[in-house]
């Protein structure tokens, strides 16, 4: 790179030696063999894996049945339970002492548990959940905070053959009603109340709401999990006291040994409008890929402290928490609280008492990190020992460019590999992903694909594109942590991820991307409904995104579309500074100095014609950004969808006021 400044960061960030010299997938050769060895026999390749990482009842024969694609089934006559798989077989290796999960509470409290004491907690509540008459197969609710209540309660179903569906306790009683209705559920696990950021917010309250709408008939009981010892109502015949359930139950459990395709969980996603849709995943592809993910893009040791920041009601809390760590017999943080309370060095304190060794977080709250760093002194990383730390991940959604950067040099003190991890609720695990001993890192790239998985990136017929060209990222080959339907909705499946459009044959990640014209990286562009067309011109958010956030006022910045007349549709952005937002003339002069910049970056196609400052953007408690609500604001129109998930709802009246 001739006459490259010296402050300017390299386009490619080669592998530490020392990282790959340890690393189980330890050079690009090593994953490019795993490719081939794909590619040349995709069955075998994926059963040569489920023998090696899992432990089956009753080994599987079948490996792939795609008799009734889309609807493919995974070792389908294989026995297998996923309790026994992340508990049993680590205490029978002797692992039964080794502390699997570190349990730091919202207050900072801090309880240890190792898998013998984990197994037995997951027996006991398998047990009660008996004696409650929930058998194989029905369906459990669990509402809870982020605990290792919420771990065991995920296990002890699996460990009875009962599918769980997790819903993340911020929703509101109505969202939780639909799911509860939708899935048929006979109990609901609950607490009193959960603890974030110090305050005490109602679950169990909620749960009331929710089942006193109607609908919910299928509920027979109500178990609650005293959390805060706060004043709730209890329904006599229906609602019981987890302790009390808990008191009379063995410590020992046989596990329902159930066929791999059995459904292990239903998770709910939602879009903007209609009824939410419960994704199924299977027992042994999932935690297959769980497993194998959870080694191979972390390379997890047995002496790693991995910490992935996730709740339990989002699917990387499912994969990344409940089931990927502990079925390697890791040890791992769960984390009760949210990073800025007592004040924004919390995640810094917690990886340097705790000695974290992988560190797995959102983007989003990197992002706000950044901005209390530059802010206050006092919470900026620096002053902390991070150098336990070696490697660093993100998820959720793409990571611009410079918040990597900040990522890389500020926590990971410029030694530590990120893996941008690209996949989503329905894909059960990464799809593309570094390996973090094999790929040289490229700032706001995932890289290449997982081996095994096909993806590639398309145009509206269906064609690949030429390396260089944007076009709809699909996968061309099933692979075993695939969503295997929508409950009780299978049309909806076939249409929503194997549209005819594209013959039926490829998944539909529902995501834009484009691969380097040099490299062959995978850069995710946005939603495809986040790819806006500006006077013909097809531009993805992200990228304007990380155009805005590489000006160094800016902190975070989030991009929609609204109609124009002019051009079709205009670019809105809503950004937040490092600085108080601006008002008035400063604003409007700040608001110019951004377009230029943006203009500079992209083109002057890619200026945006709406600036809007806030002192944050609307976000959901795990900290994702809603942008369909920025969309409705963006509109002029008034916000009328359920804002209940949202951390900071006076925030829209804000963006609303500032046009």
């Amino acid at each position: 790179m001739s006459g490259q400044n010296v402050n300017t960061p390299p386009s490619l960030y080669p592998v530490p030696e020392a990282f790959a010299a340890q690393a189980y997938i330890g050079s690009r050769q090593a994953y490019d063999q795993l490719c081939a060895e794909a590619q040349k026999d995709h069955e075998s390749y994926w059963a040569r894996l489920a023998r090696e990482f899992l432990s089956w009842k009753q080994p599987f024969t079948k490996v792939l049945d795609s008799s009734n694609a889309p609807f493919y089934k995974w070792f389908d006559d294989g026995l297998i339970n996923a309790s026994y798989n992340c508990l049993d077989r680590n205490v029978e290796a002797g692992l039964g002492d080794k502390v699997a999960i570190i349990f730091e509470a919202d207050d900072g409290k801090v309880t240890r548990y190792t898998y013998k004491e984990l197994l037995e907690k997951v027996s006991r509540l398998a047990n009660a959940l008996k004696a409650q008459g929930v058998k194989k197969g029905d369906r459990v609710v669990l509402y809870l905070p982020m605990s290792v209540e919420g771990v065991v309660a995920m296990q002890a179903c699996a460990r009875i053959g009962a599918t769980h569906s997790v819903v993340f306790g911020g929703f509101s009683a109505q969202s939780l009603r639909d799911r509860i209705e939708d899935a048929g559920a006979v109990l609901v696990i609950t607490a009193d109340e959960q603890l974030r950021g110090g305050k005490a917010l109602p679950l169990k309250a909620i749960v009331d709401e929710a089942l006193a709408m109607g609908g919910c008939e299928s509920i027979r009981q109500v178990i609650v999990f005293q959390r805060t010892g706060g004043n709730i109502q209890m329904q006599a015949g229906r609602d019981v006291w987890l302790h009390d359930v808990l008191a009379q139950q063995s410590a020992e459990c046989p596990p329902e040994f159930v066929s791999a395709e059995h459904p292990l969980f239903l998770l709910y996603t939602s879009g903007s409008t209609g009824k939410p849709k419960g994704v199924q995943h299977s027992t042994g592809g999932y935690l297959l890929h769980a497993a194998l993910t959870t080694k191979w893009t972390f390379d997890l040791k047995p002496d790693d402290v991995f910490w992935c920041t996730a709740d339990i009601g989002w699917v990387t809390g499912h994969t990344y928490v409940a089931y990927g760590p502990l079925a390697l017999g890791g040890t791992q943080i769960v984390f009760e609280g949210v990073p800025t309370y007592p004040d924004a060095s919390r995640f810094w304190r917690m990886i340097e008492s705790h000695q974290v060794t992988i560190f797995y977080t959102a983007p989003t709250a990197i992002r706000a990190l950044i901005k209390a760093a530059e802010t206050n002194e006092a919470v900026h990383p620096r002053k902390f020992n991070l150098t336990s730390l070696r490697l660093l991940g993100t998820v959720g959604e793409p990571i611009n460019p410079a918040a990597w950067e900040w990522y890389h040099r500020e926590i990971g003190g410029g030694r530590c590999p990120i893996v941008d991890t690209f996949w989503q609720t329905e894909t059960g695990g990464h799809m593309i992903t570094p390996l973090p001993g094999a790929h040289a890192l490229k700032p706001g790239s995932c890289t290449l694909p997982f081996p095994g998985i096909d993806a590639a990136v398309v145009d509206e017929a269906g064609k690949e594109v030429p390396w260089g060209q944007g076009g709809v990222l699909v996968v061309r080959k099933p692979w075993p942590s695939m969503i295997r339907t929508i409950w009780g909705d299978p049309e909806r499946f076939k249409k929503s991820y194997y549209p005819a459009d594209f013959g039926g044959q490829y998944y539909l990640a529902g995501d834009g991307a484009i691969r380097d014209a040099e490299t062959g990286y995978f850069t995710i562009t946005g939603r495809i409904d986040d790819v806006l067309n500006v006077s013909g011109h097809r531009m993805g958010t992200m990228e304007i995104e990380s155009a805005l956030v590489s000006h160094p006022l800016v902190a975070e910045a989030a991009v929609v579309g609204r109609p124009d007349d002019l051009t079709g549709e205009a670019i809105c952005a809503f950004v937040v500074l490092k600085r108080p937002r601006p008002t008035g003339d400063e604003a409007k002069q700040l608001a110019n100095e951004l377009r230029n910049h943006v203009a500079q970056e992209i083109g002057p196609i890619a200026k945006p014609k709406d600036i809007r400052f806030g002192d944050n953007l609307p976000k959901t408690r795990s900290g994702k950004i809603m942008r369909r609500l920025l969309r409705v604001i963006a509109k002029g129109e008034d916000v009328t969808q359920d804002t209940s998930t949202l951390e900071n709802p006076a925030i829209l009246d804000q963006l609303a006021q500032s046009n």
